[in-house]
Formats: structure tokens, C-alpha cells, sequence
């Protein structure tokens, strides 16, 4: 299977496959980014305070440490320099300005607690977060060289994780929204993004204007998350040519790409990776 498009490139490089935004290759000297493909590596960790109720054995975990092994070994990042969120479905985007752990990558570390978004100005950090179906946004300005690395499911999409970004990016590095080029991951789509009437009234009460989102099938409510995600980009300011989708749904994509409600809920993720080249002074 090939998910190249107008937007994205896919890439396989030994045992590993992934996707490359061609908008954000043309700051390859700037910046190195991926989102994974495929169902034969697994990128899972467990989350800081979560670590007892893994679901990951011991031997799962070296497994997936393997997989991040892999990727930045093709893609030229430090492994020890990964940064990873304990995503949660929240709103909280974080400054990252150090490692934490000098010899390893800061996976499940208190810092990241409850975390689902990282911004950073700092060069060699690779930035990471995973999905299986929620958005995964990653941003970069070019002219204040910032980058993001964002994860947004429908809790987080509601929250406005992707507006607090750009506020976040504003107002730690003076970013001008018009300058961030923002690239969404493959995600469920409105295709497949099925909810209860709960869910649903959730999101009219969040945002205004958006019956064009929402579909009614049956006793479900079909919701364009994405459309949702470019809108409140849209209504920060970004420019309509810096918002890049991969234009990929996971769930018909299942049998190549992770995804929680398409393969019955196992238990695998993808990544998504941005870092600024070179090492801070």
C-alpha cells in the first residue's frame, strides 16, 4: 500500500515506513519530521504514574523501544533525544526546554504528566506523540524556528488543544500565527467517527456553525473532527496554505495503520515526530 499524495510521501526505509508532509520537506535543512505507518512496529509506552497498570509486558516494551530504535535510526535523530508526551486527552500543551534524562529518552517522566502537546525552540529534541485514530498536528515556524507536536482526540479537539498551541507558541516565542505551517496526521475520519447523541450535543455546545461537520446515519451522529481542528486553526489566524492534511482516515485504513476502532482495539499506536536539526550551544 502507498499513501502518497498531493500532501504526504510515503517512505519505506528498511524495516520501517512512514510518512513525510512534502510542505514541511522543504525546510529539510531546518527540520526533520514522520509519521509512521504500519502495523509491524508499535510505538506504545507506558505513561508516567501509569506504569503499574500497563497493559505492556516487559518484553513488549523493548519490543516498541526497538521500533523508535528503528525510525531515528533512518531518519537521523538522536534516540536518547526523543521527548515523548503522556498524552491523556487533555488540553495541556508543555515548553520544552531540556532533556530530563541525560542517557535515555524522556519517556514517562513527571515533567510530561497528563501532557498532550509540546512546543519547543530548542535544537536535537525530537518531540513525539502517538495516536490510533486521534489527530496528531504538527506545527513549525519557520521564521522563529518553533515547532509543535500536538495530540488531539475528540476530548482534546473539544478542549481547543490546537488553539491553546498556537496561543502557547505566541505567547512563549512571539510566533505570528500566520508564519505556523500546521500538518494533520492520518486520523479517524468523519467517515467513521461515529458518536451518541451525548457526544454530539458535547460539540455543539463547544463550537458554533458547525451542523456543516455533522452527519446523522441511523440513531449515530457521523463528526468531521478534522474540518472542526482546520476551522479553529483557520479562526487563529493560520493561512489556508500552511494547514497540510494527510488526507488519510486509519479506520479504512486498518490493516496498514494502527487504529483503535478498526482493528478491534489492539493495542498498537504510531508515531509522530518533529525535531530542529543541530544542537543547541
Amino acid at each position: 500500500m502507498d499513501f502518497s499524495n498531493e500532501n504526504v510521501i510515503h517512505i519505506k526505509k528498511e524495516e520501517i515506513e512512514y510518512l513525510q508532509f512534502r510542505r514541511l520537506l522543504e525546510y529539510s535543512d531546518d527540520i526533520t519530521h514522520a509519521f509512521t505507518v504500519g502495523i509491524d512496529n508499535n510505538f506504545k509506552m507506558p505513561l508516567y504514574g501509569y506504569t503499574a497498570k500497563s497493559s505492556l509486558t516487559k518484553e513488549q516494551i523493548e519490543e516498541n523501544k526497538v521500533s523508535y530504535k528503528k525510525l531515528c535510526d533512518v531518519l537521523g535523530i538522536e534516540y536518547n533525544n526523543i521527548v515523548k508526551t503522556n498524552q491523556v486527552h487533555k488540553d495541556i500543551v508543555k515548553e520544552v526546554k531540556k532533556k530530563i534524562n541525560k542517557n535515555e529518552p524522556d519517556f514517562a517522566v513527571q515533567e510530561y504528566a497528563e501532557t498532550d502537546g509540546l512546543v519547543t525552540d530548542k535544537k536535537g529534541l525530537a518531540v513525539c506523540t502517538t495516536n490510533a485514530d486521534c489527530i496528531i498536528l504538527m506545527m513549525y515556524d519557520s521564521k522563529k524556528k518553533v515547532i509543535a507536536n500536538v495530540h488531539s482526540g475528540w476530548k482534546g479537539t473539544v478542549q481547543k488543544i490546537a488553539a491553546k498551541t498556537i496561543d502557547k507558541m505566541q505567547e512563549i516565542y512571539a510566533c505570528n500565527p500566520k508564519d505556523i505551517i500546521c500538518c494533520i496526521s492520518p486520523s479517524i475520519r468523519k467517515c467513521h467517527f461515529e458518536v451518541e447523541e451525548d457526544v454530539k450535543s458535547i460539540f455543539e455546545n463547544t463550537f458554533t456553525n458547525i451542523q456543516n461537520t455533522m452527519k446523522k446515519e441511523q440513531e449515530k451522529w457521523h463528526i468531521d473532527t478534522v474540518k472542526i481542528n482546520i476551522d479553529m486553526l483557520r479562526e487563529k489566524g493560520l493561512k489556508e496554505e500552511n494547514i497540510i492534511d494527510s488526507k488519510i482516515c486509519t479506520v479504512c485504513n486498518s490493516k496498514y495503520i494502527h487504529s483503535y476502532r478498526g482493528s478491534g482495539h489492539q493495542n498498537g499506536l504510531e508515531l509522530g515526530i518533529i525535531e530542529l536539526k543541530g544542537r543547541e550551544k
